[in-house]
């Protein structure tokens, strides 16, 4: 008589080690992006996910090294084409984490289109926009966050293009799960990155990054300790909108249009100011909070929106079963003649 002497081998916990790719990271020194590749290297062994079942699709720019960074697989497509590319990834292979690196200008501009519409679609991407407000791979041309008046090389006397705000472009398009953060506050990263990861549907994510060689310093006003508490609002679910250094500055619903008020004058109190509500099943508030720029509102940072809705994947995999439930598998080979065919001889 045999015995079974098979002993199942204990799964390994992975560490922050293990997803680290081990080549030379070749970013600017002081660049932002390692903050980011950090927190998300960091990130992944907590989600329970093999390390094979991820996938970190890019485009081009500095941001758009990631994959080389991850130890996962990965795919450097092409310019603005990130997004559909992971798509298609995505749809096929519903069972992978799927994570979109990319950068204001590969997002927002040449690819645009494949943005708004991966948003609207809610398919089950990560999306991280690392947004430094330039074209840093390209050496330092305006791109589509740029600020009015921005001299760059594109722009000598000054950029005159309407900026997107990538938070209200992604709410406008009816993102399900819409986030920013900046590279120096690392807890908040970290937070929100996890929140990202386990959410269902497209989960956007803009991390403001400071590009030390082409626009230092862009984002100074809202990481000096100096300045911060004036200007910027951190957001938190059923708790007011309320910022400043003596945390007496708040955002008050006037009608239709939000302003910014202070507690104890006027007549104003704490009741006054607005709840972040981020589970409301219209964005209109939160798209509002995704227009706020300095100097007339502070800059709002955390959680937009977060709400259930199915994901595309989902929707198109009870299609295909119904559709096989009707009709069972099919066949290619008949389907591929049938109908009117013709022989050419």
């Amino acid at each position: 008589m045999m015995t079974d002497m098979t002993v199942a081998t204990p799964v390994q916990a992975l560490t922050k080690k293990d997803f680290e790719s081990g080549l030379d990271v070749r970013w600017c020194p002081g660049c932002g992006d390692y903050a980011v590749l950090s927190q998300i290297t960091k990130l992944m062994p907590k989600l329970g996910i093999p390390r094979e079942n991820f996938a970190f699709v890019s485009g081009i720019g500095c941001s758009s090294r990631f994959p080389y960074y991850v130890q996962t697989y990965g795919l450097h497509t092409i310019h603005g084409r990130a997004l559909a590319i992971a798509t298609g990834l995505k749809i096929s292979r519903p069972d992978l984490s799927v994570w979109v690196v990319t950068g204001d200008g590969d997002a927002l501009a040449i690819g645009g289109n494949h943005f708004i519409h991966a948003v609207r679609r809610n398919i089950g991407l990560k999306v991280i926009l690392l947004n430094n407000r330039i074209y840093g791979l390209t050496k330092g041309q305006y791109s589509p966050t740029s600020e009015l008046g921005k001299k760059t090389k594109t722009s000598p006397l000054g950029n005159i293009d309407q900026p997107f705000s990538p938070v209200a472009l992604a709410l406008g398009a009816g993102a399900t799960f819409a986030a920013r953060c900046i590279d120096g506050d690392q807890a908040m990263m970290a937070a929100i990155l996890e929140r990202a990861a386990k959410h269902e549907g497209t989960a956007f994510v803009e991390i403001l990054q400071n590009c030390v060689v082409f626009n230092d310093g862009a984002f100074d006003a809202l990481s000096d300790k100096a300045t911060r508490d004036d200007t910027r609002l951190v957001m938190e679910h059923g708790k007011p909108l309320i910022f400043g250094k003596e945390r007496n500055k708040g955002i008050r619903l006037s009608g239709m249009d939000m302003e910014v008020v202070t507690i104890g004058e006027n007549g104003v109190t704490e009741a006054d100011i607005l709840v972040h509500n981020e589970n409301a099943a219209h964005s209109g508030l939160a798209f509002s909070l995704g227009q706020f720029e300095s100097p007339d509102f502070p800059v709002p940072f955390g959680v937009f929106r977060d709400v259930d809705k199915p994901s595309y994947e989902s929707l198109s995999q009870q299609l295909s079963e119904s559709a096989r439930a009707a009709k069972g598998r099919g066949d290619l080979q008949r389907l591929l003649n049938s109908g009117e065919t013709w022989t050419i001889k």
